[in-house]
């Protein structure tokens, strides 16, 4: 099967070797790490690693997975089940891509493959389980589509059970030729999947029913950015009532108010990640917030820097409080680990994971000066 090449303008050097060693080795001390890879490289699949929180270091326990462009993955709420997209454009004679799951073995740190079901539309870039586990979803880049999925007792996937085919375009003649889907996002009460395009500027609403994994179109039924921002990733806060969009040509973040009864996001805030004078190409990716809700860090690939803000406890809004290097080269993926001490970055261009320590008073990061190769890295997850 060929994989999408769907960031070509940013693809460059080859890949470094994945790592050294022996296989596997049971993650006696520290958190479980899943890393999901492009494997245009030298990477097989899904790879496994121990994280000590006391010191920030990584430590390599295999290949978890073979897998072909397992891009993003999805811990299901039980612990037990990994969603993974595929990223392809062909799969099963079609042209689509793929979903699929597999069970955890903590003892081993070794994922055993369930299923894998066409998802319906090319480049499949993003999972997401809803709050029971009992229903999946899928976003279709390169396809330019959406689809919903039944999750059986033991993790195995159903045909889809919905799906959404998007039509226009945007004025970046580039980038927004068709749409984009990049990001499935579950509300916090379970009622609703919002669906990032940034080829078309919208995020697409939908109800829930999580008993059937049904979507049916809300109204509203999206909410528009501004013109040829390029909607990409999404977060609500905890509180349940904000989300936080990160756009990929305007490089903002947009605080939204979340009307969760109607099911509609209102903008309260833009703020812009790259500095003042920039004036490249601005591909915002990513953004995580911590524990507390007191900070978030968002990452923008085409400088490659990761930018802190502060959170007003009373309004959700964001201040900027700092800009640094990320680490390495075209950031995918960030996440914390589960102490809260360290913020960490899969850099796609520079083949390697990087490991950022950071003050839980002030939310400022520094370089901890960690750097773990791994080629292509796309997707941290803690399980």
């Amino acid at each position: 099967m060929r994989q999408i090449n769907r960031r070509g303008f940013i693809f460059g050097s080859a890949a470094l070797s994945v790592m050294g060693g022996a296989g596997f080795a049971a993650a006696k001390d520290g958190a479980r790490l899943l890393v999901g890879t492009q494997t245009s490289g030298s990477s097989k699949g899904i790879y496994a690693y121990s994280f000590v929180a006391s010191t920030g270091d990584l430590t390599a326990l295999g290949l978890a997975a073979e897998a072909e462009n397992p891009t993003f993955l999805a811990l299901a709420p039980d612990g037990r089940t990994v969603l993974v997209a595929n990223e392809l454009d062909k799969f099963g004679g079609r042209d689509s891509g793929a979903v699929s799951t597999f069970t955890l073995d903590r003892t081993k740190t070794r994922l055993s493959k369930v299923n894998q079901v066409a998802s319906g539309g090319g480049g499949t870039c993003h999972v997401a389980f809803d709050g029971t586990g009992r229903a999946a979803f899928a976003a279709n880049y390169g396809g330019g589509s959406a689809a919903s999925f039944a999750v059986g007792a033991g993790g195995e996937l159903s045909p889809a059970v919905s799906f959404f085919q998007y039509s226009g375009h945007g004025p970046d003649k580039e980038r927004q030729e068709a749409p984009h889907a990049h990001r499935v996002t579950v509300s916090p009460d379970n009622r609703f999947l919002l669906v990032n395009d940034l080829g078309i500027d919208e995020i697409h609403i939908y109800r829930l029913d999580a008993g059937t994994a049904k979507l049916t179109p809300n109204e509203p039924a999206a909410w528009k950015s501004a013109p040829g921002a390029g909607p990409r990733a999404l977060r609500f806060h905890p509180n349940g009532k904000v989300a936080y969009c990160v756009t990929e040509m305007t490089s903002s973040v947009v605080v939204l108010r979340w009307d969760s009864q109607r099911g509609a996001l209102e903008t309260v805030q833009e703020v812009v990640m790259r500095p003042d004078g920039f004036s490249g190409m601005t591909t915002g990716n990513d953004i995580v917030i911590d524990r507390g809700a007191r900070f978030a860090y968002a990452t923008d690939r085409s400088d490659d820097i990761v930018v802190t803000f502060a959170i007003s406890p009373t309004d959700g809004k964001l201040t900027l409080v700092d800009r640094m290097p990320c680490g390495g080269k075209v950031p995918r993926h960030l996440t914390l680990d589960p102490s809260g001490r360290w913020l960490l970055i899969a850099n796609q261009e520079s083949d390697n994971i990087s490991v950022l320590a950071r003050d839980g008073k002030t939310g400022k990061l520094t370089d901890a000066g960690k750097s773990f190769p791994l080629s292509r890295p796309q997707c941290l997850a803690f399980a």
